[in-house]
């Protein structure tokens, strides 16, 4: 008998006693329980594949739209979440920090939860929220304001609302939480505006803060209300004060591998962008000027907040190429326990799942500019003539030499979530085919301002396409089939065991591909860009499948040349529910 039988048959048992809700077990088996998605990543590996298999190669085209929710008003941008199914609901994040509960059955809305924000917000990369949490009967998500709020599944009542960070300083926050043994973890947003990134965790019930952990080396952490140890080792590798203000945002959220009980965050961009105000030594003196903990990936005890191990994809960064994109989990096929990531800089790594050490790396992008490759111990092999120049070096000390770099500061990838198919054992990601002229200009901090010290314009490097969804073998590397868009992607994947991938575009298809092949089989028109994250379930013995649909993100923000090629996309707010009919769930 599995566990979500068991589950039912206790709650009959015992009936006119009030359900736990979801509780730590749901979340360690939610790939495993098909009725439901209690976790951002369908999975707190994010590997964000399904084990249904109702939907498959053969039928997938006879999957057809049940209702689409409207998320209503004029607050139409970016819509990048990924819904969350629980007990005939599902509930949503919206641009502006809105929360929706929507009936399962039939899209009817149950409750909206719309945040107060105050004016002077400083959101980087548009208005966008990536999702919630779940656990017991709260539903938790983070503000553009830069605050945690818990609120009732059943009514969407406030049970709590804490501050992360001040908001006139340049932080907010966009990722869903995540849940650990009764602990909300949050990271943080504001890169751009020379905060210091930092891991939180709050007691689940009460709100209350059990630990913090700043990802910038200097800082010190706290455990119980108590300073606990800091960071690194302070002017190890930041010369100056250049650490108080160091940047390192961890705003895409982070993984939890219960095998090895770690969390796993990435970290931003150090600030400012200028790496040459902030670089103490050169490539070859260690690490003397590598910028800790700022463009890693960071294991952490999910108890203490104590750092584990770090592994930094980009030293002494200089490109905007933040290390904040998703670690998953997963097996190899000899057995080997791994994590992977497909890192901003252009480069698909694969670490060591006990103590994060190297593995290997392999471009996943096709022009890379910055880096000739990765060295046996994971460090890159800088073209130091393809490094920004430095404004001191210049006649007027007002703009260093500009050079052309590849990938773009938006990445090889950026925050849109990559998916493991444990039916092949490889990794879809999509990625984005783009350069920048960028140059180094003079920057001093000033709190609430931005505080890059650099200059840029993206380009596109092909006229053909510059989304690249991507099928890769991460025990080789090896690029196995690729589908090009000519808009940039910028939504999340899917895989499931009946063999299809999912992802959309910005020109509004949902798309199912061949996992094999990556053939073309089935594609729907959501009527705007797709830049949310798809989900799947079953329910009354039915696959479904929901996506968000709604144009927005950081491309048409801050794409240059790019952003012009997609100015005519429209923008919208709707999630698209479709299923699987058990009469045409044979036919083919």
């Amino acid at each position: 008998m599995n566990r979500f039988i068991i589950a039912v048959v206790a709650g009959v048992m015992t009936a006119g006693v009030a359900q736990a809700g979801v509780t730590e077990d749901d979340l360690n088996n939610d790939q495993a329980n098909t009725s439901q998605v209690v976790t951002n990543g369908m999975g707190r590996h994010l590997q964000r594949y399904s084990p249904l298999d109702t939907l498959n190669k053969d039928n997938v085209q006879n999957l057809f739209p049940v209702w689409a929710f409207s998320l209503g008003g004029e607050k139409q941008r970016g819509q990048e979440t990924q819904p969350l199914i629980y007990d005939g609901v599902m509930y949503i994040t919206g641009s502006y920090s809105r929360v929706y509960a929507i009936d399962l059955k039939t899209g009817e809305e149950i409750w909206q939860y719309d945040a107060r924000l105050p004016e002077g917000i400083l959101p980087c990369c548009d208005v966008v929220n990536r999702g919630g949490a779940i656990y017991g009967d709260n539903f938790y998500f983070g503000t553009l304001d830069a605050r945690i709020v818990a609120l009732d599944l059943k009514t969407g009542d406030v049970k709590w609302r804490k501050k992360i960070a001040d908001y006139k300083a340049g932080y907010s926050y966009t990722a869903a939480p995540l849940i650990v043994d009764g602990l909300v973890i949050t990271g943080n947003s504001g890169g751009e505006f020379g905060i210091v990134g930092e891991v939180q965790a709050r007691n689940a019930e009460t709100g209350e803060l059990v630990w913090t952990r700043p990802v910038i080396e200097g800082h010190m952490g706290t455990l119980n209300g108590e300073e606990s140890t800091m960071t690194g080792e302070l002017n190890a590798t930041w010369p100056g004060d250049m650490w108080k203000t160091g940047g390192g945002a961890t705003w895409l959220g982070g993984s939890y591998d219960h095998d090895t009980d770690t969390l796993v965050f990435g970290t931003g961009n150090p600030a400012p962008w200028n790496s040459h105000l902030r670089n103490a030594g050169t490539p070859t003196e260690g690490n003397a000027g590598d910028n800790l903990y700022a463009a890693s990936r960071i294991g952490i005890d999910p108890a203490s907040g104590e750092i584990k191990w770090h592994f930094q994809t980009t030293p002494r960064e200089g490109w905007d190429y933040d290390g904040v994109n998703e670690v998953v989990a997963y097996t190899d096929r000899d057995g080997n326990k791994r994590f992977a990531t497909a890192d901003r800089n252009g480069f698909f790594y694969v670490l060591n799942r006990e103590d994060g050490k190297f593995v290997s790396a392999t471009p996943f992008v096709k022009d890379i500019t910055w880096a000739s490759g990765i060295d046996d111990t994971g460090r890159p092999i800088f073209i130091e003539d393809n490094r920004p120049g430095n404004p001191a070096d210049a006649a007027d000390g007002k703009k260093g030499s500009v050079v052309f770099s590849s990938p773009g500061f938006l990445g090889g990838k950026n925050w849109m979530p990559m998916a493991f198919s444990q039916n092949t054992g490889n990794f879809y990601v999509p990625s984005n085919e783009w350069g920048m002229d960028i140059w180094n200009e003079p920057i001093t901090y000033k709190k609430g301002a931005a505080y890059l010290g650099s200059g840029f314009t993206i380009k596109p490097n092909y006229e053909d396409h510059i989304g690249s969804l991507k099928a890769i073998d991460p025990d080789t590397g090896e690029l196995k089939w690729e589908f090009k868009n000519e808009a940039p992607l910028w939504g999340g994947v899917m895989t499931t065991a009946g063999g299809l991938v999912f992802t959309g575009t910005p020109e509004g298809k949902f798309i199912a591909f061949d996992d094999e092949t990556g053939e073309q089989l089935w594609s729907f028109q959501t009527g705007s860009g797709i830049v949310g994250q798809p989900v799947t379930w079953e329910m009354d013995g039915e696959q479904y499948v929901s996506i968000i649909s709604g144009w927005g993100g950081a491309v048409p923000l801050w794409g240059g040349e790019v952003a012009k090629k997609v100015n005519y996309l429209n923008q919208g707010g709707t999630v698209w529910t479709f299923k699987l009919p058990k009469q045409l769930a044979a036919a083919n």
